[in-house]
C-alpha cells in the first residue's frame, strides 16, 4: 500500500505551475521590448558615425588650414583636401544612402554655416534622420519631422 504522502509528490501544484508560467511571460515580455528594429538601429548608428566623421574632418581642416568637403557617392562618401587614408570613406551598412544634398563643407574656416545631410536605409526608405550643424556647434543626429 502506497502512502499518501507519495502520491502527493508526484505531480505540480498549481501555484508552481503559475510562478513557471509568469516567470515565463516576463522573460518574454523582456526579450520583445529590448529588441529593437534592426533597420532603425543600423541607421542611428550610421548617422551618429557620421557626425563624428564630419567633427574630426572639421577639426583637421582647421588644424591644417586645409579646406576639406565631404562628399557622398555611389560606394559610400570622401573627404576632398584630406589624405586618402585619414578617415574612412564606406558606410557600415551598403544599405545607407544619402537623400538630396551631399556635399558638406567642413573648414577652415571656425564658422561654417548651418549644413545638413539626410541619411535613409534604402531598405525603410520612410525613415530618415538628418546629421545637422548650425554652423558653431558640433554636427548632431537629429529625427526628420
Amino acid at each position: 500500500m502506497t502512502s499518501p504522502f507519495l502520491r502527493r509528490a508526484r505531480g505540480f501544484t498549481l501555484l508552481e505551475l503559475l510562478v513557471v508560467i509568469s516567470i515565463m511571460a516576463l522573460a518574454t515580455a523582456g526579450v520583445s521590448l529590448a529588441l529593437r528594429d534592426s533597420g532603425q538601429t543600423q541607421l542611428e548608428r550610421e548617422a551618429a558615425r557620421l557626425a563624428a566623421l564630419l567633427e574630426s574632418g572639421r577639426a583637421q581642416s582647421r588644424g591644417t588650414g586645409v579646406p576639406v568637403r565631404w562628399r557622398a557617392d555611389a560606394q559610400g562618401f570622401r573627404f576632398d583636401g584630406l589624405p586618402a587614408s585619414t578617415l574612412p570613406t564606406q558606410w557600415l551598412d551598403a544599405g545607407t544612402t544619402v537623400r538630396g544634398p551631399a556635399t558638406l563643407q567642413l573648414g577652415p574656416e571656425p564658422l561654417i554655416g548651418p549644413q545638413q545631410v539626410l541619411l535613409v536605409n534604402e531598405a525603410h526608405p520612410e525613415r530618415a534622420l538628418r546629421v545637422v550643424t548650425d554652423g558653431v556647434r558640433p554636427f548632431t543626429v537629429e529625427p526628420l519631422q
